[in-house]
């Protein structure tokens, strides 16, 4: 789960890291009274969208305009956030359609002499957490690690020893940091790792970390995402969500339990099995189609939750045709034939569908799709149901 900036700051600053003063508007009148609160004569304006680029972004018909704004008054603060309320910004990571902003977070604005970046994150190759550190702040990371790879610096973190200081003073060298800048680094990597453990956080991320005028260490931009299958422990985090910010597919399907993530492609995809469900992405891909999404239903679904499932992939749009590959184990295959029948008939089933049944009650399970009176097609394995979706797909778009 992501949440917006002025979270990430607040959950933050509550484990030590130094931030501006600012705080979330919901009113461009909201603005300019949050702004006559703020020290200095600077403030910053800025979209709270879940997608980053914003001071690069634009609004729909408006492209000279971004959504970090700089303001000198008030009352100019107003007249900004006049102009970026409820309009749809659109940023590198939000494609075309972009989001709608609903809040604005009004900052005191700061003087700077540099830019660093900074982030804790996974790394699942070495199955641990890990630092990453660059000179190049306020810029793309992954535009600075494929061009100037030795330009960013990572350190691991043992997981039986935890963040050793050492580590972050060693960092701050190679950041050419001096005096009393180490030492603002040391508590500022402390503060980010008291907080990915205390969240059960998957990525944190600080882009830029300025170093003022004034020579001190301060969190311009703060990027937070969490891991929700810890949960269980943080009740209090989901009070953060904004579903506003979220795929109406994937609210639909977390609400069932599923396993949905919406992809850009025309196949609609429903397996039991995530390694199941990567491989059935992989072998559309490579017949020439792109799936429209990851599903996995887990092993022990039930017939609701399978039915769900299928609803939210007929809803979907830009689903051209749907793939159903389920091996049954502890999961029958006559109930995924019975909910997928309901489902059909509820929601109208417009588009081809292909259908591969293997293990328990395979038989009953295909007994049952034969006699339904449904227009679909069966498949004798994974291949052959690959190939057969496409075709019916392709076909469909010839008609």
């Amino acid at each position: 789960m992501n949440i917006h900036e002025y979270q990430a700051k607040a959950l933050l600053k509550s484990c030590g890291m130094p931030i501006p003063q600012g705080h979330v508007a919901h009113t461009p009148d909201e603005a300019k009274d949050i702004a006559r609160t703020l020290p200095g004569d600077v403030f910053v304006v800025k979209a709270q969208i879940h997608a980053g680029g914003r001071g690069a972004g634009h609004y729909v018909g408006e492209p000279s305009t971004g959504g970090v704004r700089l303001a000198h008054s008030a009352s100019e603060v107003e007249d900004v956030a006049s102009e970026m309320f409820d309009r749809v910004l659109v940023t590198r990571q939000t494609g075309p359609k972009g989001r709608l902003v609903r809040k604005l977070y009004v900052e005191a604005g700061c003087r700077f002499e540099r830019e660093l970046y900074l982030s804790l994150l996974i790394d699942r190759e070495k199955r641990c957490l890990t630092i990453v550190a660059s000179r190049d702040g306020g810029m793309d990371i992954e535009e600075v690690a494929e061009k100037t790879p030795e330009r960013v610096l990572t350190t691991l973190i043992d997981p039986a020893l935890g963040f050793q200081e050492w580590q972050a003073r060693e960092l701050a060298v190679r950041l050419a940091l001096h005096g009393k800048l180490i030492r603002e680094f040391v508590q500022v990597v402390q503060s980010a790792y008291d907080a990915f453990m205390a969240y059960d956080a998957s990525l944190i991320e600080i882009n830029p970390l300025v170093v003022t005028h004034d020579g001190a260490l301060l969190a311009l931009d703060a990027k937070m995402s969490f891991d929700e299958s810890a949960f269980f422990r943080h009740r209090t985090l989901e009070d953060l969500r904004d579903e506003n910010e979220e795929d109406p597919r994937e609210q639909e399907a977390a609400r069932y339990g599923l396993s949905y993530i919406g992809l850009d492609g025309t196949i609609g995809c429903m397996v039991n099995g995530a390694g199941l469900a990567m491989a059935t992405m992989d072998i559309i891909n490579a017949e020439g189609e792109e799936p429209a999404n990851f599903l996995d239903v887990g092993g022990g679904a039930s017939r609701e939750k399978v039915a769900a499932a299928f609803r939210i992939l007929l809803g979907d749009p830009k689903v051209e045709g749907v793939l159903i590959n389920i091996f049954g184990g502890i999961m029958r295959c006559d109930v995924i034939a019975d909910a997928v029948i309901a489902a059909s008939f509820d929601v109208g089933l417009k588009v081809p569908l292909v259908v591969r049944l293997a293990g328990t009650n395979v038989a009953e399970g295909l007994e049952k799709l034969k006699n339904s009176g449904l227009k679909l097609t069966v498949a004798d394995d994974l291949g052959d149901a690959a190939r057969k979706i496409v075709a019916a797909v392709r076909e469909g778009r010839n008609v």
